[in-house]
């Protein structure tokens, strides 16, 4: 036989195993792809938000031009069981339970973010995020500081836990407030930003301690300050020169996505190298006003990251997991953390097992992109930091081999010799 048809020959071959390797490639995504289209998202819902918008703007009596100003979403948060009936149709036991959970954990909702709630699924995971239910008062096996946060606090305002960053708590206010916040004990009755002494006191406690190289504005919500006072403070970080990186964590693309406004996006991009981590945890949180919100950030530079908290009935599920995460990269917003929730009193129902997080870890290696896959931490008590939590893909090791575990569970050897260099 020539020489060329064997040749041939030998590439048809490989291609019929490409092939075959192809059908079983999409085999193993066919389940997801079933399940996303019954996943509920703020895209493929976005006609429906949009009606509901437009009864809570007929509800308050303000337009257009009201409704995309954060100043009024702000001033007309939902604090009152009263309002919330009216909107979402809840009944008058619904109410009393509101009540009685509002008089000793604080709620409040945007307009916005109370218009993602579908009032005809009593399921709808932005309702269990937002909507106090009788389960916060049940709980008694929380801390209020999980974190011991007061322990870790080495000037006002700050939280410190690592080597070479720290935190900044720069306000208590934030769009929503939620059901499974780790900080719920800060809340208070009144919205208060951090008073400016405390704020150059934590300012002074990292010009001191110049290992200090990556400072992340907190609180609440970083972006709950007016433009002045952030750009102060991050003007105020530039000029400290073992400052690398400076970073904003904020709720408000989720909540509030009109916050970001061109008059804070010029702000922002006086401070580079800047990153913002978001909060995202359902696809239902994503939704065109939120993509726009995200494409002013990306053009001013800004990173965007998500931290997620794994939630009981919200997202402890490893389609909806992916559909949020492939989201969130649509919108220019990498998957940073899946946060395994903390034990704050209050909370108990969202949280999971520490192996529902590791088992959604190992349905997204392999089954989607790289960047689609966060790190799932369990913050250790009392303060000590986070610590990530992988699959076990390493089965054993010997001086000219290891054992490896793929995505698949195909076991397979890998030469791991000596003398490589």
């Amino acid at each position: 036989m020539p020489v060329g048809q064997e040749k041939e020959k030998s590439i048809a071959e490989k291609r019929e195993i490409a092939l075959k390797r192809a059908a079983e490639l999409k085999s193993q995504i066919k389940p997801y792809l079933q399940a996303r289209e019954k996943i509920p998202d703020g895209f493929s819902k976005w006609e429906e938000i949009q009606k509901r918008q437009a009864a809570i703007k007929k509800f308050f009596q303000a337009d257009e031009n009201e409704w995309q100003d954060w100043h009024w979403q702000l001033k007309h948060r939902i604090t009152e069981s009263e309002t919330l009936v009216k909107i979402l149709h809840l009944s008058q036991e619904e109410a009393a339970i509101i009540d009685k959970v509002g008089a000793k954990y604080r709620w409040a909702s945007s307009p916005y973010y109370l218009s993602l709630i579908d009032p005809d699924d009593s399921c709808c995971p932005v309702k269990k995020m937002c909507i106090p239910s009788k389960e916060e008062i049940l709980d008694e096996n929380g801390k209020e500081d999980p974190m011991a946060e007061e322990y870790t606090s080495p000037a006002p305002a700050v939280t410190r836990r690592y080597p070479d960053r720290l935190i900044i708590k720069v306000t208590n206010q934030c769009a929503m407030y939620c059901r499974h916040c780790q900080r719920r004990r800060l809340i208070g009755e009144v919205d208060r930003v951090t008073p400016r002494r405390q704020l150059e006191q934590a300012l002074e406690y990292v010009k001191k301690n110049e290992e200090i190289r990556d400072v992340l504005l907190t609180g609440g919500d970083a972006l709950m300050l007016n433009n002045d006072l952030l750009d102060w403070l991050l003007t105020e970080l530039d000029k400290i020169g073992h400052v690398e990186i400076k970073r904003l964590g904020t709720r408000t693309l989720v909540t509030m996505p009109m916050r970001i406004t061109d008059a804070l996006c010029r702000v922002l991009e006086k401070h580079w190298p800047l990153y913002i981590n978001t909060h995202f945890n359902h696809p239902l949180e994503i939704t065109p006003a939120v993509k726009e919100a995200a494409r002013k950030l990306t053009r001013t530079g800004v990173a965007l990251g998500n931290q997620a908290v794994l939630l009981a009935g919200i997202n402890n599920d490893e389609h909806v997991m992916k559909k949020l995460n492939q989201m969130l990269l649509k919108c220019m917003i990498r998957p940073y953390y899946l946060f395994h929730a903390k034990a704050v009193k209050g909370t108990n129902h969202f949280r999971t097992r520490v192996e529902e997080g590791i088992y959604l870890m190992e349905k997204l290696r392999g089954y989607t992109s790289g960047l689609a896959i966060p790190t799932y931490i369990v913050n250790a008590p009392d303060g000590y930091g986070k610590t990530p939590l992988l699959p076990q893909y390493l089965v054993s090791s010997s001086a000219d081999k290891v054992v490896l575990r793929t995505w698949e569970n195909r076991i397979i050897e890998y030469r791991n010799d000596e003398d490589i260099q």
